[in-house]
């Protein structure tokens, strides 16, 4: 259950910490108080989308902090599968950081996490009913899900799925094989010409860096082979000169002989004489190198030649040789894959067909299960409208069958009938605001039955509703907080502006705005049994009257 909940820099909340317990809780508080922060925050904190308005106005961040203890075996588990464990107390600890710039942060226990993993670790411990939800309701898209929560089908519906999936990528690959015999002519007299002309160059990896260096020898071979000759001719000299190399000779033995008569002389004439080494060792060197503009002008119209042939491949079937050896790869597989197409056909056809077997299987399967689970569901909520004094509102669940889907081959759709003896008519058609609100609660409280989440947050649920309703509303949300669930009691939090939903709260929490220092701030107070009657009061009549408090005592009492 949600233990504490820690809010920093929300909106006008500068700083809250709010313990709840086991059992049902309300929050209350004057209109624009603050009461839809703390569901904003908790959104937050489960990781749904937010604005960077919630930031508040002059900090860098905000934070919300909510400690979880006492997990259901589902929430544990669903953690384990998601690489997060509870701590040694069996709690977990989820925090999520936005910056004012909008950017945020997640952990759980102190590890970083995803907000799409916190958004699923969240499922297993919060069912939250926003206001926005009465209008899901009205969307017939979502009736079917409703319905498979509450029959506990989400692992037929997977294994159908799968082999929907399976039977849906045969049909892609079925389709794409199957072309008519003029276009695969076609197709196979291109293949083969692409793969012949690229197999005639014989392409090797890299080859054009090699290439591309010989080109541009040849270009400028003359431009090289002249400064080549000037360097030999400064190296080793001419008729008329001594080279760089006869000089450095006679430069060695004159520092040898000197250093025969002068230690200190001795060092430099060593380095001198590695000079020479080093010297005649790159002469010799560049001796060789120009033995390669010694070329045959063939070989040059050659690398030319085959710098057309690669440039030409590149610019049709890739950018470098290792793309066109890719292209050439997938053509040859392309053209295997054609050539064998009738037997491919025939071993897809066969696949398809074995898969819509599986498939009509299991779509029935799925839909049987739909239409037992639908009477049980429909019954179970018409018990619950009958206890919110909706007793002669009944629900109908509309099947249709439809061409098979990810979801199955069902149209569901919730129908209800206003009065005994109407026809059932689209929710859209027959409830209004107030109805819509009792109509969702007793589909939550059908669904909480059917799930192990042991906290449930409404926000606003009596929407459109009043006096005798209002009661039954609030009766129903106590009933489901005292309800026991696999030997766990449940946790019911619920925003209201109603004073009979209230006085039937084990837990009380008032949310009041204050003006200090010229700054806006929200407040979060546990209310003792003596305020709780001033709250009462206040939402009975907007204002603390003798009246007005002796009719809060004997709501509280009753």
């Amino acid at each position: 259950m949600l233990d504490c909940l820690y809010i920093e820099n929300i909106a006008v909340i500068e700083r809250a910490e709010i313990r709840f317990h086991t059992g049902f809780s309300v929050l209350t508080g004057e209109t624009g108080a603050g009461k839809s922060i703390i569901i904003d925050a908790i959104n937050a904190m489960l990781s749904e989308r937010t604005s960077r308005d919630l930031v508040r106005t002059g900090s860098d961040t905000a934070r919300v902090t909510a400690l979880f203890t006492d997990l259901s075996a589902t929430a544990a588990e669903q953690l384990a599968q998601l690489g997060f464990a509870p701590d040694e107390d069996g709690n977990v600890l989820i925090a999520r950081t936005i910056a004012a710039e909008g950017k945020s942060t997640c952990a759980v226990n102190g590890r970083p996490a995803t907000a799409a993993l916190l958004r699923e670790i969240g499922k297993s411990l919060i069912d939250l009913h926003g206001q926005h939800e009465n209008q899901l309701l009205l969307s017939a898209d979502q009736h079917l899900a409703y319905l498979d929560r509450f029959g506990e089908l989400a692992e037929m519906r997977e294994a159908y799925a799968a082999v929907y999936r399976e039977w849906c990528r045969v049909k892609r690959e079925l389709s794409s094989a199957d072309m008519d015999e003029l276009e695969k002519e076609r197709r196979l007299d291109l293949l083969r010409y692409q793969i012949d002309e690229i197999e005639a160059a014989q392409l090797k990896v890299g080859e054009e860096e090699d290439l591309q260096a010989r080109r541009t020898l040849y270009r400028n071979a003359e431009k090289v082979a002249g400064q080549m000759n000037k360097t030999e001719a400064l190296l080793f000299g001419d008729e008329e000169s001594d080279g760089a190399v006869s000089l450095a000779q006679q430069a060695v033995a004159a520092a040898a002989a000197a250093a025969r008569y002068l230690e200190q002389a001795e060092a430099p004439a060593e380095r001198l004489q590695a000079a020479l080494y080093e010297l005649q060792d790159a002469a010799e060197e560049l001796r060789s190198v120009s033995e390669l503009l010694d070329f045959d002008p063939r070989e040059r119209d050659e690398a030319e030649e085959r710098w057309e042939v690669i440039r030409r491949l590149t610019s049709k079937y890739g950018a470098t040789t290792e793309a066109v050896l890719e292209f050439l790869e997938k053509a040859r597989a392309e053209l295997q894959q054609i050539e064998f197409s009738d037997e491919r056909i025939q071993r897809l056809t066969a696949e398809e067909q074995r898969l819509y077997k599986q498939l009509e299987q299991a779509a029935a399967r799925l839909t049987d299960k739909r239409q037992e689970t639908a009477r049980r569901f429909a019954a179970a909520v018409k018990e619950q409208l009958t206890f919110l004094d909706m007793p002669n509102v009944s629900l109908v669940i509309d099947r249709q069958s439809v061409g098979y889907s990810a979801t199955g081959a069902d149209r569901i759709e919730f129908l209800m009938s206003a009065n005994v003896g109407e026809p059932p008519k689209p929710i859209t058609r027959i409830a209004s605001g107030g109805e819509l609100s009792r109509i969702m609660l007793a589909i939550k409280s059908v669904l909480a039955d059917a799930d192990e989440i042991d906290t449930l947050i409404f926000d606003e649920i009596d929407t459109g509703i009043s006096g005798r309703a209002a009661q039954k509303v609030g009766n129903r949300l106590r009933r489901t907080a005292d309800s026991v669930l696999a030997d766990r009691h449940r946790q019911v939090l619920c925003v209201t502006h109603l004073a009979q939903i209230a006085a039937q709260a084990q837990h009380h929490y008032l949310i009041e705005k204050s003006v200090r220092d010229g700054r806006t701030f929200t407040d979060v107070t546990p209310l003792s049994a003596e305020q709780r009657e001033q709250e009462l009061a206040r939402i009975i009549g907007g204002e603390v009257t003798v009246a007005n408090l002796q009719a809060a005592r004997e709501m509280l009492g009753n």
